[in-house]
């Protein structure tokens, strides 16, 4: 009884660390690979293991360090099986195996500590069959270190391993990189993470609760030193006994099911009930930036349901997150989902820099809740319809976009139909509508091998045909057309046009069309615009006849501060239907 009172206490992580691979918990595909490894006696000289904090670099590189120095009374034989120790084992559980060399690359970074690892490379093991060097965190060697150790990490000495680990495996060179075997440890699922738990607690005889199990296992974000470790604050903080409220009150969370109470307030456009639960939460002593980053992951949680509706049965989820959550999925639509992920994840940034956070995060709740509700364009033009602030034709059918207008017959004169979208800063989120009008359908023609060009429109299209993009700027920009004959083409030249674009169009034209174009530049003065200042002018009057649009204008009435951001004229995209082929040989015979 002395003895218990008087030796010191060994942390979870420590006392329950594997020390072979049968006890190492989520990594079963690097098992199975080195354990095919050893079987076929194709044992890598160099390996680095990459992953997360906690996940097991250094614990498997001591348990490689055991399997490749085997040695039992049948004599030395590298093995997975470490069920039975052999004569090196407990030294280099014990780490203090003379051949077993282990370094900290955070505190030995220079070329002189890698140069001590080169000179002693030259000597044979004293005991075991193999000399290991262990180098964990290797990304912090310097790059003078990193070039030391190339030679020898290429061609060391057949009794020489290493074993590197590492959490940032960007920053490790590449020559590093292709001398070694890489194994990339994974985080640990949460239900295995979970049953871990559970058998440790049932060996050390200590309650718990599966909530409580839940949420240690979610903050440790598949760690196991980490879940470990707050496993053995958690039974210190609960006085031996695993609770889910001692878990809340440990890692600083509010109630799980209130979370979701006030994620269904605020979903229901209940502002006054949100505040107050938000008042009672922080008087409970919950941050108000937790509770926000509380709601973003549930908010989260049940979009994750909504698109993969499996996730419902992830081990760490509390029955509240599983079944409300999957209840709160299948009546949220994505748009009310995805815009309140949105104003959550901006509302946390405007929280941490708040002088006062509560009243921050009120104001985000409020903002919230008043988006939440917020119709969708087409349920806003059918309510506005209803209203008779539209006419009727302007309303959408039943759950679809509201219907376009019978599109005008090619070569009227009408403009071409715009795409207004139109924002409301206040709310975070732009709505946008299309309205059409009657538009012409130009007429050009394109040949997939040699093209007829009838008019100055063809030969644009031509060249957006061609995705030859100088001529077509050149065409648009730079020329005004004066006459057009089958041909033969007379252009105009703005102020500051390069004359080579003439001589650059006459070529292009005669590899397109197969026949000769001269191209000459008019010497009397022309007035007019380019074909880009014609459309920069339709597209001005479009916006001006846009604001006269009853839709846009009963939008702008129904959002104050809303602005229209933008109009699209449909004729600016070229419609190039393909041309006949030209006439076979066999048909002029």
């Amino acid at each position: 009884m002395a003895d218990n009172q008087t030796s010191p206490y060994l942390v979870l992580a420590r006392k329950y660390r594997p020390r072979d691979f049968s006890t190492l918990v989520g990594q079963d595909a690097m098992v199975q690979t080195l354990g095919n490894a050893f079987a076929q006696n194709r044992i890598h000289h160099a390996f680095i293991l990459t992953g997360v904090r906690g996940v097991g670099k250094t614990t498997t590189a001591r348990i490689l360090a055991r399997a490749f120095n085997y040695e039992d009374e049948t004599g030395r034989h590298p093995t997975l099986d470490l069920s039975v120790e052999g004569n090196h084992c407990r030294a280099i559980i014990e780490g203090r195996h003379v051949d077993v060399v282990e370094m900290d690359a955070a505190s030995n970074t220079g070329i002189g500590d890698i140069r001590e690892i080169i000179d002693s490379v030259k000597y044979g093991p004293v005991s075991a069959p193999y000399k290991v060097y262990v180098i964990d965190e290797v990304h912090m060697l310097s790059t003078a270190a990193f070039n030391g150790l190339l030679k020898t990490l290429e061609e060391p000495p057949p009794y020489v391993k290493f074993i590197f680990a590492t959490t940032e495996i960007r920053k490790v060179p590449i020559t590093i990189l292709s001398r070694c075997q890489r194994f990339d440890l994974r985080r640990i699922p949460a239900e295995i993470m979970s049953a871990y738990l559970e058998k440790i607690l049932g060996q050390e005889g200590i309650g718990f609760e599966p909530d409580a199990l839940a949420m240690i296992v979610r903050a440790g974000e598949g760690s196991a030193r980490d879940s470990l470790s707050l496993l053995d604050q958690a039974i210190a903080h609960g006085n031996g006994n695993v609770s889910a409220a001692t878990v809340k009150a440990m890692l600083g969370l509010g109630d799980r099911a209130r979370i979701i109470d006030l994620f269904e307030d605020l979903m229901g456009g209940r502002i006054a009930e949100a505040l107050t639960a938000l008042r009672e939460l922080y008087d409970l002593g919950a941050d108000p930036q937790t509770l926000l980053a509380d709601l973003a992951e549930f908010t989260h949680l049940v979009t994750r349901i909504k698109v993969v509706p499996a996730a419902a049965d992830d081990a760490s989820l509390t029955p509240d997150e599983r079944v409300r959550g999957q209840d709160l999925a299948n009546r949220l639509s994505m748009r009310a989902l995805t815009r309140t992920w949105q104003i959550l994840f901006k509302g946390n940034e405007e929280v941490s820099r708040a002088g006062n956070a509560l009243q921050a995060a009120e104001m985000v709740l409020i903002r919230l809740a008043y988006a939440a509700d917020l119709p969708s364009p087409d349920e806003l033009i059918t309510k506005l319809t209803q209203q008779g602030n539209l006419p009727s034709a302007a309303a959408p059918a039943a759950g679809g976009p509201p219907p376009l207008p019978p599109r005008a017959p090619s070569g009227s004169g009408s403009g071409g139909a715009s795409a207004l979208r139109v924002e409301a800063p206040s709310l975070g989120e732009p709505a946008t509508m299309a309205v059409a009008s009657p538009g012409p359908t130009p007429n050009v023609a394109v040949q997939p091998a040699l093209a007829t060009v009838t008019s100055y429109k063809d030969l644009i299209a031509l060249a957006t045909a061609k995705r030859d993009m100088l001529v077509k700027l050149a065409l648009e920009s730079q020329m005004l057309p004066v006459s057009f004959e089958q041909g033969r083409i007379e252009v105009a030249l703005v102020e500051g046009a390069n004359p080579n674009v003439v001589n650059n169009l006459s070529a292009r034209l005669q590899t397109w069309t197969g026949q000769r174009w001269l191209v000459t530049v008019s010497t009397k003065p022309v007035e007019g615009l380019t074909i880009r200042q014609e459309k920069e002018q339709k597209k001005e009057a479009a916006t001006a006849a846009a604001h006269d649009d009853p839709l846009v204008k009963a939008i702008l009435e129904t959002f104050p501060g809303a602005k229209l951001v933008n109009v699209t004229v449909r004729d600016e995209a070229a419609i190039i239907p393909e041309l006949a082929p030209p006439p076979s040989e066999e048909d002029d015979e």
